[in-house]
Parts: C-alpha cells; structure tokens; sequence
C-alpha cells in the first residue's frame, strides 16, 4: 500500500497478488480438490437447470425454445461433447490451481449436458419425455449421490502444507 501522502499515477496499481475467486468461495479445499468440488457443483447445477429449462420448453412457454440449425434440433448433449473437448484440450497445457477450478467446473457442466440425455444416446431415439428417458435422471442421480459421497467422505484429509494458501 502506497502512504496517502504520496500521490499514485492513476495507471498503476498495487502489486498485491489476486486472490482466486474459488478460494474465497471455498475456503480451507486444496487446489487438487478444488476442481472436483466445482465439478460435482456444476454437474449438479446444470443437471437441475437443464431439466427446468426443457420442462419450460415442453410445456410451451412463451419466449423459450429449442436450439436448431437448418431446422434441425441441437440436442444439449452437443454443447458438453464440445465443452468436455475444450476442456481436455486446456487440461493438456494448463496446470495452475485457478486453471484446474475453472476447468473442474467446465467438466461438471459438460457432464451433466450429457448424462442429461444418457437415455436418447442408449436407444437413439428421442426419448426424454418417455418412461425410457428416466434412465437419464437415474444415472444423474446416481452420479450426484456417488460423487458427493465421496467427496464428503474423504473431506477430513489434510491438504499438503503447499496447498493450504495457494492463489
């Protein structure tokens, strides 16, 4: 901090590190366990947010609709496929803790884009609506449940004395 006697030039800023948004958000997680944390989160989030915006479609409110090209619908699989590809190519060259926080959380979304429509992607028929389409909510579930136990389980380990204030 610069003494309020000496005047600052308006174009520089102190040099104090920026402390990560996740930490913040996740105080006292290691960076390792960080991105799995915001993994489970978005997958969780954007599994619920995914079935309300497609209930919204399927009973026809008004100003929502499907995502088409030449008429043909885009299935929301489509965008994870593609996020889940961005992030294994970032994961291929980036490796700081903010890097991994965001790409955890890019998985979890990608996922859950997926897992939403496990049942149309195992029968190949557009089935989300059908008795069959609720393999997709089982698997989701079943991922939601699995995941946060064993987040939760493995919570009382202690990070390594590095991890402890990273960015």
């Amino acid at each position: 901090m610069t003494p309020s006697h000496i005047p600052r030039s308006p174009d520089r800023r102190p040099s104090t590190p920026r402390r990560s948004p996740w930490l913040r958000l996740l105080p006292g997680i290691s960076s390792e366990r960080r991105g799995f944390v915001l993994a489970w989160w978005g997958f969780a989030l954007t599994f619920g947010g995914m079935r309300l915006l497609t209930w919204l479609i399927h009973i026809d409110v008004a100003g929502i609709g499907d995502v088409q090209a030449g008429g043909v619908h885009i299935h929301h699989y489509v965008w994870g496929i593609l996020l889940l590809a961005v992030v294994g190519a970032a994961g291929l060259v980036e490796r700081s803790a903010r890097a991994r926080a965001w790409m955890g959380l890019a998985y979890g979304v990608g996922m859950a884009l997926i897992v939403d429509e496990a049942a149309l992607l195992i029968s190949l028929e557009d089935v989300y609506w059908d008795t069959e389409g609720w393999v997709s909510i089982a698997l989701a579930l079943a991922v939601i449940a699995v995941v946060g136990g064993v987040l939760a389980s493995t919570r009382g380990r202690r990070p390594p004395a590095r991890d402890r204030g990273d960015d």
